[in-house]
């Protein structure tokens, strides 16, 4: 799996790389220290979304790129957000200031590989945000991007959005409906 260059200390620990040879390496800039445990080979080609791999990393491979942050990434509406989002499984206790945690147990099926991190589907996406905080006019828009863009059901999204509450559901429709004019 491509990791842009990012590596965690107990995979160099596994690779043969003692504690104190990871330290000399950062010491004499082999390797950058990017947070407690991670590092990043220096020099290694930057990609808009290769931040999503160091925060797959962070998170030992449990956390999903979701709401907010997934809308960029699939190209729908005009989020951009200032926090990364992340689903997370229930009991998850780490917390970083520049992530914004979604706790819940996510089917194999709500997901997707990229290159290097997982991300929610655009169904999935989207009944997140009609569950959560996003506005209206901000679901309304991604909506009718995937809507345009022929990649989600309206009919399957309106049977979904129940799993997700009463709210999710009236948002979701409200959203529908503008979509649909």
């Amino acid at each position: 799996m491509r990791q842009a260059g990012y590596f965690t200390a107990a995979q160099a620990l596994a690779a043969g790389y003692s504690y104190p040879a990871q330290k000399h390496h950062v010491d004499h800039g082999n390797w950058t220290r990017v947070d407690r445990g991670l590092f990043r080979l220096p020099g290694w080609p930057v990609r808009q979304d290769d931040a999503f791999v160091l925060w797959r990393l962070w998170s030992r491979d449990r956390g999903v790129v979701s709401h907010e942050s997934a809308l960029t990434v699939h190209d729908l509406g005009d989020a951009n957000p200032s926090l990364v989002h992340l689903t997370v499984p229930p009991g998850f206790r780490a917390r970083h200031p520049a992530v914004r945690l979604h706790v819940a147990a996510l089917p194999p099926a709500d997901a997707e590989d990229l290159e290097g991190y997982r991300i929610t589907t655009v169904e999935r996406t989207l009944l997140d945000l009609a569950a959560g905080d996003t506005s209206q006019e901000q679901l309304e828009v991604a909506l009718s991007d995937a809507m345009t863009q022929g990649i989600v059901s309206p009919l399957r999204l309106r049977h979904r959005s129940d799993e997700f509450g009463h709210r999710a559901a009236l948002r979701l429709e409200r959203a529908l409906a503008v979509a649909v004019r």
